[in-house]
């Protein structure tokens, strides 16, 4: 068996060796995320009843597909730690385990996407036109949700063994068959009829299933991966309950964690298309700057399982906390690009004057929201590593669906409405009433899931060196 690489051992050499693994995973996430962006803006320029279509069913999609790609992602420590280990063989039979598991889970997921009318219900009267778009636009996303998944085992591969530029590649050039697919199926190109959102939907089935395609030649023909002997073999029930009790927590937290968004835009889907437009488009941006915190969390976290499973916990607690530092620093920049470039970044996301007039006020709470955002990001990834899932489940729980989407209803829409104007004239000034107390109070709860998640993961680490 061929051991992991050494780890770097002084904190200068972790924050480089953290880099080097982050910026490939940061690529593919943008990358990844860029298909969000594509069919906010390209359907954003289509009408605004695909742009409200597109933010209410991509919202449904995202929160099925990130709880069931959590849930695979209990991949990453475990191979890790095998790799850390140097148990190679280990590797290649739980990546194939892990197969089957997306494979079980796609089925799951379709069946919720199928009935759209069930997460509708929350956004009150929605239009019938939007409404319409909400259903045929899940029905092609069905179909993209299979190849999806297993290109997360993929992920989930490179990651742990440190090879992350493979997806990167893969996502980059996925990028180019996305916007070309949209272009001809959003617009009605080359003789096609034009089906606004519907389209973006279909073009990201068949794109999904051209990044798996490329993923799985890659693996079985690349010399890197034949040390692991990768195959999927028959369905092993011992590995995959270990997968599923590291892996349900998991999916939960990535739920709670986007399921706030979700909810956020059902509900706010009551003040008008208007302000479900300028939402859609905060909610855009709010992921897309979250992918550079989720990019070193994995990153971070891969490096920490590697050191676990090598034995070496002094360095495991040296690699987390590099990957905090870094998390930091990266916020601040990030905060200070969407300071600076606020007019930019808005014309390029839409042209409808209404919409855009909702996202302005929205936007002053982003660069705040973003720094509390990746701190409880890099931390929930650090429990990870260690196989810790319960608690972090537990704690984002109260923090993130309790104190900030329960609060921001209670306070945009329950009882409490209205609570919050004073600060909501401070923090984001002519925000509509019901979305800038709610982002007013995700704000809130990032920051204490945040402070919540450090204190466990402080805790972990002291019983571990003990």
């Amino acid at each position: 068996m061929t051991p992991a690489p050494a780890a770097p051992m002084t904190f200068g050499a972790t924050l480089r060796g953290i880099a080097k693994q982050a910026w490939p995973v940061l690529v593919s996430q943008w990358a990844g995320i860029s298909f969000g962006v594509l069919d906010t803006a390209m359907t954003g320029h289509s009408s605004a009843d695909d742009l409200a279509a597109m933010a209410l069913s991509a919202s449904i999609y995202i929160t099925i597909f990130v709880g069931l790609m959590g849930v695979v992602h209990a991949l990453i420590p475990i191979l890790a730690q095998h790799f850390g280990a140097g148990q190679n063989l280990e590797v290649g039979r739980s990546w194939g385990q892990g197969v089957w598991l997306a494979l079980g889970l796609s089925v799951a997921g379709a069946a919720l996407m199928l009935f759209p009318d069930m997460w509708l219900s929350l956004s009150g009267a929605v239009d019938p036109a939007v409404r319409a778009r909400v259903g045929s636009y899940l029905q092609a996303l069905v179909l993209a949700l299979p190849a999806a998944l297993v290109f997360r085992t993929i992920y989930a591969l490179g990651t742990s063994v440190s090879r992350p530029k493979l997806v990167m590649a893969i996502n980059l050039t996925a990028i180019g068959f996305k916007a070309f697919f949209n272009w001809v199926l959003i617009y009605g190109k080359l003789g096609l009829p034009a089906m606004g959102a519907t389209g973006a939907g279909l073009a990201t089935a068949m794109v999904s299933w051209i990044s798996l395609g490329l993923g799985l030649w890659v693996i079985t023909h690349d010399r890197y991966y034949r040390r692991f002997k990768l195959r999927v073999g028959r369905p092993d029930w011992k590995t995959l309950k270990e997968l599923l009790r590291l892996g349900i927590p998991m999916g939960g937290s990535y739920l709670v964690e986007v399921s706030a968004f979700t909810f956020m835009a059902l509900l706010v889907a009551r003040e008008g298309t208007f302000v479900t437009g300028g939402h859609q488009i905060m909610s855009n941006l709010a992921a897309l700057c979250y992918m550079m915190p989720m990019a070193l969390g994995v990153a971070t976290a891969a490096l920490t399982a590697q050191a676990i499973g090598a034995g070496n916990l002094d360095h495991a607690h040296r690699t987390g906390m590099a990957g905090l530092t870094l998390g930091i620093l990266g916020a601040l920049l990030t905060a200070s690009v969407l300071l600076i470039g606020r007019p930019l970044i808005l014309a390029a996301y839409t042209d409808n004057p209404g919409v855009a007039a909702v996202a302005t006020t929205l936007l002053a709470v982003l660069p705040l929201f973003h720094l509390f955002d990746s701190m409880q990001c890099i931390n929930s990834y650090l429990l990870r590593a260690y196989k810790v899932a319960v608690v972090p489940l537990l704690l984002q729980m109260v923090a993130l669906a309790g104190v900030g989407l329960i609060g921001g209803w209670w306070f945009g829409f329950g009882p409490g409405r209205g609570g919050l104007d004073g600060l909501r004239a401070v923090l984001v000034p002519g925000s509509p009433q019901g979305a800038g107390s709610m982002w007013l109070m995700a704000m809130v709860g990032l920051a204490l899931s945040a402070a919540l998640l450090h204190y466990w993961y402080r805790r972990i680490v002291r019983a571990a060196i003990r």
